[in-house]
């Protein structure tokens, strides 16, 4: 179960379960001589674990199959599982280790929040004339707001993960892998969106609003770029688009595109339930970096929300730990999308022996993110009707996982979401990395952890 421990205070999320959950398992091959079949589709699994890994061999001399290859034995169909990769949730230790006195399961003694706030008025940053700008005194203050909520909450839902063994307190060294995995990979998308904004347009008469996915791992790129992408069969696709593979999951779509060309998820002509987004917000790192790209506070307010959200919509943003960014979310961006804020969720971040990856008091990374939650504002009765059969989203509540080790590959929202939404409720993630199964994906990056070299192949024989 992707969800370890329900708690009035939150959720306990294994997120390695439930990617491992939507997916992949081949259902239709193609038989080939020598024992050899090669497969374009993967079906969906429940509850599977990895639990071994494989190396591929023909029966013969030959080429030993790759990712998306599959074995048959004996006449029988063979059956090959992909697993999102463990070790990309192989957080055994904090990023910074905390003093012992801050360890999570020590309590919360007040003496901590004294001591903190001795440090915010008297210790002075190196080349520094003032102590702290405005900024940083915003989140101070608001880090003082959160900070009980934060610590007893998460201590609580680790206490549970310890007892029922999800979370080890002493955490055995990780062994050496023979194959070392790299961080995140340069897949290109970001470039290839980039490039298609100078292609000659194409005028939407001549050209397909919706491209359903069969049994052909090649996709012409302008179709990719160009208009909605949809799988839905039971089973889970594998594309391949500039010499790399990636899987699909089942009842799933998606939009690989730059910001600047949305108009075919516009013509896609659904309305969404549930709208995710997870803005790249400027900041300093950033702007220093040509790694990532960014938007600014005006470029975010042009996404069309309104034309893609469903009466009483809930919209859902991630925001950092800048107080200005929150700040634009609820006093601007919201009401500029007609949105009422709802409620401030918290994402936090533990190792497997339930510590906080940073120092919760840590002046420079903080453990935990931000989500602000709030629904569309519509006609009054259309409003009423629609929120007749909703239940009422939570002030606070805390989703404490282990983080995956790729950047901003954020915890599934779904399985949280689901206990205050309709089974029947589109959903749509604007800046999506990732694909989930009944829900359409939008963004420049939007295949970029479906890439196939982030899973392992499993044969089950």
């Amino acid at each position: 179960m992707s969800v370890v421990h329900r708690l009035t205070v939150g959720w306990l999320v294994d997120h390695l379960s439930f990617i491992n959950q939507c997916g992949y398992e081949i259902c239709n091959s193609f038989a080939y001589p020598d024992g050899v079949a090669l497969n374009t589709s993967v079906t969906s699994t429940r509850d599977c674990h990895p639990t071994s890994t494989f190396a591929a061999t023909s029966s013969r001399d030959g080429p030993i199959p790759g990712p998306g290859d599959a074995i048959e034995t004996e006449g029988r169909p063979a059956r090959t599982r992909y697993v999102f990769r463990e070790e990309f949730f192989d957080v055994s230790k904090p990023h910074i280790a905390a003093a012992p006195e801050e360890q999570l399961w020590q309590g919360c003694p007040e003496a901590i929040i004294f001591f903190f706030f001795h440090c915010l008025l008297f210790v002075q940053k190196r080349k520094r004339k003032c102590v702290f700008n405005q900024g940083e005194l915003d989140a101070l203050q608001y880090h003082s707001k959160v900070r009980k909520l934060i610590w007893e909450g998460t201590l609580r839902l680790v206490q549970e993960g310890l007892k029922s063994g999800f979370l080890q307190r002493t955490i055995a060294e990780p062994s050496c892998r023979k194959n070392a995995v790299p961080g995140c990979i340069d897949c290109g998308l970001a470039e290839l969106c980039e490039m298609a904004k100078q292609f000659a347009a194409v005028n939407e008469s001549d050209h397909q609003a919706v491209h359903v996915l069969d049994d052909e791992t090649s996709i012409p790129e302008q179709d990719l770029l160009s208009c909605v992408t949809e799988n839905i069969s039971n089973c889970a696709k594998i594309v391949e688009l500039m010499g790399q593979k990636y899987l699909v999951p089942p009842k799933s779509s998606f939009l690989l595109s730059d910001i600047s060309c949305l108009q075919p998820l516009l013509n896609y002509k659904k309305k969404y339930g549930v709208i995710v987004i997870d803005p790249p917000w400027e900041n300093k790192s950033v702007k220093r970096s040509s790694r990532y790209s960014y938007l600014s506070s005006c470029q975010i307010k042009q996404i069309p929300v309104p034309a893609l959200a469903a009466p009483n919509c809930l919209v859902v943003t991630w925001v950092t730990n800048r107080q200005k960014h929150l700040h634009f979310v609820k006093d601007e961006l919201y009401p500029h999308w007609s949105v009422k804020t709802l409620a401030e969720w918290h994402w936090v971040k533990i190792t497997g022996s339930g510590e906080f990856v940073f120092p919760l008091d840590s002046l420079h990374k903080k453990p935990y993110e931000v989500l602000v939650l709030g629904r569309v504002q519509g006609d009054i009765k259309e409003t009423l009707r629609k929120s007749e059969d909703e239940l009422p989203i939570p002030e606070h509540k805390l989703i404490v996982s282990i983080p995956c080790s790729l950047h901003s590959h954020k915890p599934p929202l779904s399985v949280v979401l689901a206990e205050f939404l309709k089974p029947d409720v589109e959903c749509l993630e604007l800046f999506a990395r990732n694909l989930q199964p009944g829900w359409t994906s939008w963004g420049n990056e939007v295949l970029k952890f479906q890439r196939i070299d982030y899973f392992t192949v499993l044969q089950n024989g």
